[in-house]
């Protein structure tokens, strides 16, 4: 038997501890970059800030976009070249970084202070030319695949399509394929036809990783009331991101993202809704520099048929008041600050996307 003397000396070592693992917040990105976007020439680039701000974040997970999304690169060898580049990148940082495989893998990443990655494709068409490219893809680690980009493709019509035509018959085979393969099916980006018609094609939940609501901001890269409500009645997953479509002036505050989270409560239920910033946790430091490479941008996205109503070279693609390393830990004092209980907050941040994962991926 202890006693007093070393029992004390037990506690007061115990509480000069860490907090344990299951302690530590489960902050999860279903759709956000890991990347440094400050950077003279050139895209964002993976780099040591781009680690040391991961883990300053607290985050947990992050779907990052890899593959072909669009341009006249071939969309399989692009995408098997990006998963290459990837897997590269996870092999130099064994003790930073957690290939995310199953849901389980997310409570590990917590529990080991590794930053989960996430593979996820922001378009199909890859799959579209040869179905036996998802058994591919899905053994390399994909578990999230978007089946348009803004423009219509051989699947379905993205948001920007002004048809609003709905699935193809090889977009229905694609769903099912991914279904087979238990990989999630994101309809970001989808025309609302398209979407609906996924939502009752597809044998598992469906997700929307990232997008508005349309009740809020009537932009088509946000999402109807149909569309949400549909999501969540079949098991699925709605985030909100980080956007300037949560207004039409194209200059969000904390205060809009918060408005569209509490608006997709309402209309999905406590259980379905997320976070999907669709944007980096590194910061932008130099906002007026950015201007320049930012308004490039915009005009190259809209000569190429990408971009999205809403886009402007004066509006960030990001919430400039919720950004950088403390991003997660703001909305969730945003969100207690609003009355939300902490049951709700932590099912928002992460815990709603765990119990989809486990719903698709098992």
């Amino acid at each position: 038997m202890l006693s007093r003397r070393s029992l004390m000396a037990l506690v007061g070592a115990s509480l000069a501890l860490p907090a344990r693992a299951a302690e530590r917040p489960l902050y999860i990105n279903a759709l956000g970059g890991l990347s440094n976007p400050n950077v003279a020439e050139g895209p964002p680039v993976f780099d040591d800030r781009t680690v040391a701000d991961a883990h300053a974040s607290g985050v947990t997970a992050i779907n990052i976009t890899l593959g072909y999304v669009s341009g006249p690169a071939d969309p399989h060898k692009a995408s098997l070249a990006e998963l290459d580049y990837w897997d590269s990148i996870r092999a130099d940082l064994p003790g930073d970084l957690l290939l995310i495989r199953k849901a389980d893998d997310l409570l590990k990443a917590r529990d080991t202070s590794k930053i989960g990655v996430i593979y996820g494709f922001q378009n199909a068409v890859q799959i579209g030319q040869n179905l036996d490219h998802a058994n591919l893809y899905a053994q390399r680690g994909v578990r999230v695949v978007q089946l348009t980009y803004n423009p219509a493709n051989s699947l379905g019509d993205g948001s920007m399509a002004p048809q609003n035509r709905g699935l193809s018959e090889l977009g229905r085979a694609v769903i099912g394929r991914l279904n087979d393969l238990n990989l999630m099916v994101d309809l970001s980006h989808s025309g609302e036809q398209t979407c609906l018609e996924a939502i009752s094609a597809s044998r598992a939940p469906i997700s929307i990783n990232h997008t508005g609501c349309r009740a809020l901001c009537d932009l088509p890269r946000n999402k109807t009331d149909a569309e949400l409500k549909g999501v969540a009645n079949r098991g699925g997953f709605v985030g909100i991101y980080f956007m300037p479509f949560l207004t039409l002036d194209g200059h969000p505050r904390t205060s809009d993202v918060v408005a569209h989270i509490e608006h997709a409560l309402k209309i999905c239920g406590e259980d379905h809704v997320g976070i999907g910033t669709d944007g980096s946790i590194t910061a932008i430091d130099d906002l007026n520099a950015y201007q320049a490479a930012l308004a490039k941008e915009v005009a190259e996205r809209a000569a190429a048929g990408i971009g999205a109503k809403g886009e402007r070279s004066d509006t960030y693609p990001f919430v400039v008041d919720l950004r950088g390393v403390d991003q997660f830990r703001k909305l969730d004092g945003l969100l207690s600050a609003r009355g939300h209980s902490r049951r709700v907050i932590d099912k928002v941040l992460g815990g709603n996307f765990l119990s989809y994962a486990r719903r698709v991926w098992g």
